[in-house]
Order: structure tokens, then sequence, then C-alpha cells
């Protein structure tokens, strides 16, 4: 469970990047977050696994506030929290397999991490991990040589090595085509659905929010203006949540 309570963000040059937030996640949650660019969208994202650092109120993350953790706990909550991000964040020289690999980095020391002295045991989750993303063939590619859609499932592969309960994913189809979009939301959804992984979503294509979450939650100036079930978010609620922009859209799909 991700807990929201009265979470601010106020950025050093004054710009509020989130206000009043209070919001509860549950467990097994798909949730799509989405608004205008500026409305907070990656600022909320990035406090859960405090990439951002609010400025006032709490998160707290399964009775643990993430928000006062000193540096070792705060290692071990993130352990529990995988990200996917639109630019990929691989190493790009390295294969497939080691990039999957690095999902257990959390879980040893340091000396072992520089070493990289994994067990058998992480590369037989590895090996999994990229036959459930239909990945099983690439394990000794470089990830520089596969395509933007491909790299998106090795990061998810990497949360699942990872062992994660909660996987946040920062604009994951933003750079890519409408199939290989399609595909990268249907792979987060079956992990949802098979595994009760806890997805959220920040996403800028509404049809793709309402066809893939559970849940939409819309924000706009920084502030939650909408929070319900993806099916009975509305066209007079989007026009809310988007104003002149969703107006221009809707006319231009009409023409």
């Amino acid at each position: 469970m991700i807990e929201f309570k009265n979470v601010a963000k106020v950025y050093p040059n004054g710009v509020k990047g989130l206000q009043n937030i209070n919001l509860t996640i549950e467990d097994g949650d798909f949730v799509a977050i989405i608004g205008l660019s500026g409305a907070g969208k990656s600022t909320l994202l990035r406090s859960i696994n405090r990439l951002v650092t609010t400025t006032g109120g709490e998160i707290v993350i399964n009775g643990e506030s993430i928000t006062t953790a000193n540096k070792k706990k705060l290692r071990e909550i993130r352990r529990n929290i995988g990200l996917i991000s639109q630019s990929f964040n691989l190493v790009k020289r390295s294969t497939v397999q080691k990039n999957v690999l690095s999902g257990r980095l959390g879980y040893y020391s340091t000396w072992k991490s520089i070493f990289g002295l994994f067990t058998q045991a992480d590369y037989e989750k590895t090996a999994l991990a990229l036959d459930q993303v239909g990945l099983s063939d690439k394990l000794h590619t470089r990830s520089d040589e596969l395509s933007g859609g491909q790299q998106q499932r090795v990061l998810i592969a990497r949360a699942l090595v990872q062992q994660a309960d909660i996987i946040l994913a920062d604009e994951p189809v933003a750079s890519l085509d409408p199939v290989t979009a399609e595909k990268v939301m249907t792979d987060l959804k079956e992990i949802n659905q098979t595994l009760n992984k806890t997805i959220i979503v920040n996403i800028h294509s509404v049809p793709l929010a309402k066809k893939y979450a559970s849940r939409i939650i819309a924000l706009k100036s920084g502030e939650v203006v909408f929070d319900g079930d993806a099916k009975s978010l509305t066209a007079a609620q989007l026009s809310e949540i988007y104003g002149k922009a969703y107006e221009k859209e809707v006319a231009a799909n009409a023409d």
C-alpha cells in the first residue's frame, strides 16, 4: 500500500509541483496518471521512490515512511520499487542479461556489486523474466542493438528480477510507435494481473490509460482533479483536465 498524506512539492523557483496530495494506492492496483505537461505527473510518480524529494507531508509505503527514511532504510524500501522510464536507463554496451541482472544489485554488498558476483539463482531469474516479456532469444545481445520497445521490455524484466512489488513506469511508451506501445502496455497489464504487481504509469495517451488501467488519477497544476475508475472518466471531465488542448484534439479527430 502506498499512502500520500498532504504531500506537497515546491521547487526552488517557487513553482508548486504538488499541492495537498492525499491518495491511497492499494496492492495490485493498475493506476494511470494523466494530465497536461507540467501538471505534476512525473513529480508525483518519482516522489514514490524519493527520486523527487517532497517539501511537505509524508509518503508511506507498506507502513514505512520513505519521506523520513535514512540511507539504509531508503535502500531497503527502494528494493521493492522498480522504475521504467522513457529514456530506457540501460547500459547500452552491456548485454541484455547484464542489464536485467542489475535488478539484483540492491540485494548485495557494495563489493559484490562491483565485481558482479551473482548467484545461479539470479541467472535463472533473469532467464525466466526475459521469457515472460518474450525476449529469451536476446539474452546475450547488446542492449543498443534492440528496438525501443525491446529496450522497454528489458526494463520490465529487470523490475521482475528485482522482485519489486511496485513498478513505476514514467512515460514508458512516449517514444514508441502505436503497435509497440500496445505491446509494452499489454506486458505491464499481464504482470499486474498474473503476479499482482502494483503498476503506476505516468502516461500522455488517454485511450491507453482507459484501456489498460483500472484506476485513473488526473493532475492539474499539481492537484488531483480526478481519481476514479478508468471507465467512468467522461469527456466533460477530460475537458476539465486538459482544457482547450482536449477540445482542439476532439475537433481535429472529428474532421
